[in-house]
């Protein structure tokens, strides 16, 4: 049985990946800021000590073997340029520290545990259409912490293929999330979905199916590729 370590797993794509990777019999150990759900671990991101106590919890709970982590967690706050210095830069340093250095930490973690093993493994960085063409002028640091996962995944990609240490990303556009929701109101609502071509929003489900298959299915020789699904808002 393959067991997954994902991060972010109680709402939004995160639920929605959980679901689609039990179904196909995958054992996943979730995370979560706060959770009473045996199967999911709390772990605050805001803290530099949360992702090796979440490792080595999920560790434990997988019996010393995590074959896949999926890179899901995120914060998604504005940050206005007009607000206060001191909640400008702490806005940042969460949003940093939860989106992009957690996901380092975790990376690191599961690149040395295979390593020492001698087994391959696999690792899912959900990103943002936002790591590509940027995001609104109060989203600054969600962008950057997208695209510093983004340039963090083709790294891994390209330093550990040989030892079948497999690196894949997914750049979601809007979703139909809660997260999401408050950003297309902040945004004008449904005016916004003038800018995407498929008429609508994504479905967590649909981010979800495209998780599952990086997790299980995808070749090899696609480590290092980045899966848009964003309905062609944003096409390279």
């Amino acid at each position: 049985m393959t067991c997954i370590l994902l991060t972010g797993s109680s709402r939004g794509i995160g639920a929605a990946a959980k679901s689609e990777l039990e179904a196909r019999g995958a054992k996943v150990i979730g995370q979560a800021t706060t959770s009473d759900r045996t199967d999911t671990v709390p772990a605050d991101f805001r803290n530099p000590g949360a992702p090796a106590e979440l490792w080595n919890a999920a560790l434990a709970r997988a019996g010393g073997t995590i074959d896949v982590l999926v890179n899901n967690a995120g914060l998604f706050s504005p940050s206005p340029l007009d607000g206060s210095d001191i909640e400008w830069l702490d806005t940042w340093e969460d949003t940093m520290r939860i989106n992009l250095t957690a996901s380092a930490q975790l990376s690191r973690f599961a690149v040395r545990l295979w390593q020492e093993r001698g087994v391959g493994g696999r690792i899912v960085h959900v990103a943002s259409r936002a790591g590509h063409r940027g995001d609104s002028p109060a989203h600054w640091h969600y962008a950057a912490s997208k695209g510093g996962m983004l340039a963090m995944h083709k790294s891994i990609a390209r330093a550990y293929a040989a030892e079948g240490i497999l690196s894949f990303a997914v750049t979601p556009g809007f979703t139909d999330t809660a997260m999401a929701g408050d950003y297309l109101e902040s945004r004008g609502g449904s005016g916004l979905l003038a800018d995407i071509p498929l008429g609508r929003v994504a479905e967590p489900k649909e981010m979800a199916t495209i998780i599952a298959f990086c997790a299980l299915d995808a070749p090899p020789s696609m480590t290092g590729a980045t899966l848009d699904a964003n309905g062609a808002s944003y096409v390279r």
